[in-house]
């Protein structure tokens, strides 16, 4: 299997670059959406990123968004080329050399300053819409597929969850909520709706192990998941999520206050981000039941921790 994905890239790159390779290998473990592949020819070496040809968005929408943030002074890898062969999607991007953040030896709460940063410079990214699917890239206009019970908006997807807790809630029946804490779900869902928000780009997976850290000790950020979705609690609520998981790559207490520090907010600015999380768990827990049953213990799992996280 490894053996057909390295000389899919090697194809892929071959075409791209006119030129002979020379060597060429997966990068196993770091890419977990992707195949991942080094391709060296004598005068270039690039990282070949491949997945079905249905992905082909994503890599359109992760070259809009690396453009778009080397343009605020954020150093990514470039894009050389996207496209469809043989029903694989793929992206060819420049090499970094450096280390991965989880191996580098400049100290974690340095990149996770770096990295606090570098969030609030992406919220700055100017976009318009609401979910993760890029239907604009000239304008930036992003969009939420609609489904039963929401228009795709914001407001549709959180009238969606308060339409949700009913008595006959799967939610209740698995363990994640009793009847009484989903009267109290109700009412932190409604204040969600009444609020008023900012909405701004937000990577979708700003963690450590998606930089590399070069010679100069300059934190490149890779591997965009984006969506444009309340900020900045969209992007703190992905860190929490990581920590209550304990992921290898999650921040530490002093980490996620550097990264804080780094953005220049502080806890007490985000009162509501807990509760965006507890929206989030339920509305993926949710998609689960209805479309992943495989998926539906851990995110019964993970949603039951948010909720004792926050009736504490």
């Amino acid at each position: 299997m490894e053996d057909s994905v390295v000389m899919q890239a090697e194809r892929i790159a071959s075409d791209f670059l006119r030129e002979q390779i020379k060597t060429s290998y997966q990068i196993i473990g770091k890419g977990i959406t992707n195949q991942v592949c080094v391709v060296e020819t004598k005068s270039h070496k690039v990282v070949v990123r491949m997945n079905d040809k249905d992905t082909f968005p994503s890599f359109i929408k992760e070259k809009w968004c690396i453009e778009q943030a080397a343009a605020v002074g954020i150093p990514g890898p470039e894009v050389l080329s996207t496209g469809i062969v043989d029903e694989t999607a793929y992206m060819i991007q420049t090499f970094i050399d450096g280390n991965n953040g989880l191996d580098s030896t400049v100290p974690r709460p340095d990149i996770w300053r770096k990295l606090g940063e570098y969030a609030k410079l992406i919220h700055s990214i100017q976009v318009k819409g609401y979910g993760g699917n890029l239907i604009d890239p000239v304008h930036g206009e992003f969009q939420s597929p609609s489904h039963p019970g929401s228009d795709g908006s914001w407001q549709g997807y959180v009238e969606y969850n308060i339409n949700s807790l009913t008595e006959s809630d799967r939610l209740i029946e698995l363990g994640v909520i009793t009847q009484m804490e989903s009267q109290k779900v109700r009412k932190l869902f409604e204040n969600l709706k009444k609020e008023t928000f900012r909405f701004g780009l937000n990577h979708g997976d700003l963690s450590i192990k998606n930089t590399i850290v070069n010679q100069a000790n300059q934190v490149i950020l890779l591997d965009w998941n984006a969506e444009v979705n309340v900020v900045p609690h969209t992007t703190v609520a992905q860190l929490m999520h990581y920590q209550i998981l304990g992921l290898e790559e999650s921040a530490s207490v002093e980490e996620f206050k550097a990264f804080m520090d780094g953005y220049g907010i502080s806890e007490k600015d985000l009162s509501e981000t807990r509760h965006l999380l507890l929206l989030r768990a339920f509305d993926n827990l949710r998609w689960a039941i209805d479309r992943s049953p495989d998926l539906i213990e851990p995110y019964a799992s993970f949603a039951k921790q948010v909720v004792d996280m926050i009736m504490d």
